[in-house]
């Protein structure tokens, strides 16, 4: 079991500002060491190298690689400003453009994104909270840029969401393709909505 405080942001409140510092230098050096050896050569000990800190020390923070990858992937959602409800655009435009943001998070960096992609995909409790807080926040997204939160609408788009990463993460998508598709996707469900 993890006593991981690694996880996110919103829950690090009870850090010390050392801590924070040092959780915050870890994510900045995974982001180096994924685009210096990519995710098969990511480890928790090279990560630690790099932030200047103790392997034991990174390890108090992050379970293992993929919990510290899917931080990484948190922190950058997390950082973007509030989905908002726009009534001069179309539902459709809304929704579309909020999901084109979101798969644009880590679409400049191919190594980044192939690593969020595997490490979301783990079962380990670290990382499942992770996901949970992600899915979440997708949630509020799309709710906010639709203006309602119909559970069956809402449902389809984090099924597309979900499976356009899935296919992203398989190599069936790119990145780079992945945001126009997902816009496309939100006009397909949403139609002519108002």
């Amino acid at each position: 079991m993890s006593n991981s405080v690694g996880v996110p942001t919103t829950e690090r409140h009870s850090l010390t500002p050392r801590q924070r510092d040092t959780v915050d230098r870890l994510v900045d050096a995974a982001v180096e060491e994924v685009r210096s050896v990519g995710f098969a050569g990511l480890t928790v000990r090279n990560v630690a190298a790099r932030a200047g800190v103790a392997p034991a020390t990174a390890y108090t923070y992050f379970d293992s690689k993929e919990h510290l990858v899917s931080e990484v992937f948190w922190r950058r959602l997390d950082a973007l400003a509030p989905a908002r409800l726009d009534g001069r655009r179309s539902p459709a435009t809304r929704v579309g453009s909020m999901l084109r943001e979101v798969a644009m998070l880590v679409a400049d960096e191919p190594e980044l994104s192939a690593a969020c992609t595997i490490a979301l995909l783990v079962d380990e409790p670290a990382v499942r909270r992770l996901r949970d807080r992600i899915g979440a926040n997708i949630h509020q997204r799309l709710v906010s840029a639709l203006g309602v939160d119909d559970p069956d609408i809402i449902g389809a788009l984090e099924l597309a969401y979900s499976g356009a990463m899935l296919q992203t993460g398989t190599g069936h998508l790119s990145y780079d393709q992945l945001g126009d598709r997902l816009a496309a996707t939100a006009q397909l469900i949403l139609g002519g909505r108002r």
